[in-house]
């Protein structure tokens, strides 16, 4: 059974071949140093993500928007209906220990403010740029280190 840190993924829920490489491959890492994957369930950089963990075996957690567990990605190991719409977003942000953003629109700009506001470490992978304590990275194992290593972790 899967114990380790929980690291959020938060990005895009568009179906862009860049960024949804980029989560893949983040997920994968984030499996192999036997974290925790959590994300908000549904499909873009969360279903990508969620694919990359569970191609390396790791754990995979979605906090959905919705009422309904059928709606995760079927990538989703725990699927969590909250049926609070965005405000599931402040879910992700304290469930985790650090997050990375991959793209996004105001849904991902709204949880890594609530990150930054709870002094949750955000690690930026083409995404906002919104603060100057928000980490950035150009590739997914930078992206993966800076927030393992933000997590306390390395």
């Amino acid at each position: 059974m899967k114990t380790g840190p929980l690291i959020g993924v938060i990005g895009t829920g568009e179906d862009d071949a860049r960024l949804c490489a980029h989560a893949e491959e983040v997920g994968r890492l984030i499996a192999m140093r036997g974290c925790i994957l959590v994300n908000g369930g549904l499909g873009g950089v969360m279903e990508a993500s969620s694919r990359g963990a569970k191609a390396a075996g790791g754990l995979t957690v979605g906090i959905l928007p919705g009422n309904r567990p059928e709606d995760a990605n079927p990538y989703v190991d725990v699927p969590i209906a909250t049926g609070l719409g965005e405000m599931r977003n402040l879910l992700i942000v304290r469930a985790c220990r650090a997050l990375i953003a991959i793209g996004g629109g105001y849904g991902t700009l709204s949880e890594i403010a609530l990150a930054l506001k709870t002094g949750r470490p955000v690690v930026g992978l083409d995404t906002w740029d919104v603060a100057p304590d928000m980490e950035r990275a150009s590739n997914p194992a930078g992206a993966v280190k800076k927030a393992l290593a933000a997590a306390g972790m390395l």
